[in-house]
């Protein structure tokens, strides 16, 4: 899963199946050390050989969230041209390709769906339970929660996001919409 015509990006880059015979001078790993991921890489990574706008390359190394073949994994353009959004198994890491070792390891794990919304310059990531969003200045807004269990996006029409999300009293998906410019929503599936 990868979308690199949705944003113009100043990059290239290409997912390897094993590692570079011979390694770029470059190397950075994702996650920098977190605590409680000190044996991320143990399930795996994604390799990425990048091509930033000024020259060079480097290897960008992406721990797997999870193994789990149905959490998404690939790279996405992104608003900011200069930056790249690579998911492995789940986890979300925005890197800045002129400046590689500025990660941001996206809060929201694992991500389940990412859904590029070029009209209002935002790509949304879906977890379990909320909505990120991630503009040209980084991660712009997270919802409040929206399901119980299991967040489904499903198109971005007039300025609005609509999903549903898992009301646990009702064993039913609810419809959401959220607001684009600032996160806020209306229905879902979390009822107290």
């Amino acid at each position: 899963m990868s979308d690199l015509a949705t944003f113009p990006h100043t990059w290239i880059c290409s997912v390897l199946t094993a590692p570079p015979l011979i390694a770029p001078a470059r190397q950075f790993i994702y996650p920098q050390h977190v605590p409680g991921e000190d044996d991320a890489l143990a399930r795996g990574a994604m390799l990425l050989n990048v091509k930033p706008a000024t020259g060079g390359t480097f290897l960008a190394t992406c721990a797997l969230g999870f193994r789990d073949p149905s959490l998404p994994s690939g790279i996405f353009s992104c608003p900011r041209p200069d930056d790249l959004l690579a998911v492995a198994g789940g986890y979300a890491y925005l890197i800045d390709t002129l400046a590689p070792e500025r990660c941001l390891h996206i809060p929201v794990r694992p991500v389940t769906q990412v859904l590029p919304a070029p009209d209002a310059g935002l790509i949304l990531l879906a977890g379990f339970h909320t909505v990120s969003a991630l503009d040209a200045n980084g991660l712009r807004w997270e919802t409040a929660r929206l399901s119980w269990e299991g967040v489904t996006l499903s198109e971005v029409r007039d300025g609005k996001l609509h999903g549903t999300g898992w009301n646990m009293h009702t064993n039913r998906e609810v419809v959401f919409i959220v607001d684009l410019a600032t996160g806020a929503h209306e229905g879902g599936g979390f009822l107290l």
